[in-house]
């Protein structure tokens, strides 16, 4: 059975925590290049700023470093590690001034494209949006949306039950709904 890129449990994150714990940076590093590929999106879409989230990427990388001997189930450091980055991007929005440029965010995405003046200006409206959503909800719609994480995986990253994410993944695209008729 093939694993996505989005499965939590990795039997090789397990071999690579335990191989850093004995000293090998080289297999942190692993972890991280997995980690930034899985997460970046993440960070952008919360912070709403790439730079922001590649603070908050590096500070997580630093903080599971000096407590990766806390991971008590190396074989689950994707969650483990998904929660530092989660509590520092909440601590990154906490300690912001409320921000007059947030039409201006950016749109996390996949991939670039040349979009139209039309594909930009909802890009824009959108991160606004999203800007303005409850933290909860905005994190799951992330998850959900721009990650395209299953509910079953954002309740093992989140540790919050599957109706749970269900309900606010709900309100905010009820949230986002409004809140773009209002723009235009």
């Amino acid at each position: 059975m093939t694993k996505s890129l989005h499965d939590t449990v990795q039997p090789a994150d397990g071999a690579a925590v335990r191989a850093a714990l004995a000293g090998d940076e080289a297999a942190f590093g692993a972890l991280i290049e997995r980690c930034r590929t899985d997460f970046g999106r993440y960070a952008v879409a919360m912070l709403g700023d790439r730079d922001a989230a590649a603070d908050a990427m590096q500070e997580s990388f630093i903080r599971a470093w000096d407590s990766l001997a806390d991971c008590r189930d190396p074989d689950h450091f994707r969650s483990w590690f998904f929660r530092i980055l989660a509590n520092q991007c909440r601590t990154a929005l906490a300690r912001r001034r409320p921000r007059a440029d947030v039409d201006r965010l950016p749109l996390p995405a996949k991939e670039a494209t040349d979009a139209g003046a039309e594909r930009a200006e909802l890009a824009q409206a959108l991160a606004a949006a999203l800007g303005r959503l409850k933290r909860e909800q905005r994190e799951a719609f992330v998850m959900k949306y721009v990650d395209e994480r299953s509910y079953e995986e954002m309740a093992a990253l989140l540790g919050v039950g599957e109706d749970a994410l269900k309900m606010r993944v709900a309100r905010a695209r009820e949230r986002l709904r409004t809140l773009l008729g209002e723009a235009s």
